[in-house]
């Protein structure tokens, strides 16, 4: 019960990385608001048994259908987290895009969406939990950055520089906040067995794997475990940290 009564956010939460987190998060004790541009029960693919709180819990999972991108309605979700439960002790930005491209073929259209889901919805909603937090004067907020904002990769040059701007962020907003009692870090995760790494071709993945130094592909939950650790207390003095669950690979 690492987070037994935490008040938490999770964007992002429909599926992979970001269900494993808040299905994680619940059964350590917090109340989730799982958060998706699709809510769980809708005609789109959403991962109802992901968020399926098991038996015994203590924690709760509020699914809620908010689009990162839209300013106003991420207002509104933090109101009504204030409203429902008076505070907000954790914060992970786990929704992202990924489309690749050469550097020839970037448009603009693709720039546009890209820094707008990965990167100003993350500073937008930093600053919303922020200012929730430092009336409580503690919190943790987690970004999900990646291994490629860290080591880069070929045919995405776009996706890198957006994760590599919330590394950025993240340190920064770590220093700014830490007098406030709130740590921001990011975890980098590697190659992690998702949907999008299912619609990949298998040759590929195979290829890739052997890049992987522990020789296999990572799983959400081994993510959403590290990110336990660092929404507990048990990190309660690591702050401003850029933390790879990537089982050692190189790209």
């Amino acid at each position: 019960m690492l987070l037994e009564q935490k008040v938490c956010l999770v964007t992002g939460a429909n599926r992979g990385i970001g269900a494993a987190i808040a299905k994680r998060f619940a059964e350590e004790g917090a109340i989730v608001y799982a958060a998706s541009r699709s809510a769980v029960g809708a005609t789109a693919p959403v991962d109802a048994a992901a968020l399926t709180v098991p038996p015994g819990t203590s924690g709760a999972i509020i699914s809620l259908q908010l689009d990162v991108t839209d300013a106003a309605a991420m207002k509104d979700a933090f109101v009504r987290i204030k409203k429902e439960q008076g505070r907000l002790d954790v914060l992970v930005n786990n929704a992202g895009i990924m489309k690749d491209a050469i550097i020839g073929m970037i448009s603009e259209q693709l720039l546009n969406e890209t820094f707008a889901t990965n990167v100003f919805a993350v500073i937008n909603a930093m600053q919303l939990a922020a200012k929730l937090m430092q009336r409580q004067s503690s919190g943790s907020i987690i970004n999900i950055a990646s291994l490629v904002g860290t080591n880069g990769n070929k045919n995405q040059l776009v996706y890198a520089a957006s994760k590599g701007a919330v590394i950025a962020a993240t340190k920064a907003a770590a220093k700014e906040l830490a007098a406030s009692g709130i740590r921001v870090n990011a975890l980098a995760p590697g190659m992690i067995d998702t949907d999008l790494l299912a619609n990949t071709d298998q040759t590929v993945v195979t290829e890739l794997t052997k890049s992987i130094a522990l020789g296999r592909i990572g799983k959400p939950s081994e993510v959403a475990d590290a990110c336990v650790w660092l929404a507990s207390g048990l990190s309660s003095y690591v702050t401003g940290q850029i933390i790879g669950v990537d089982g050692a690979a190189v790209m």
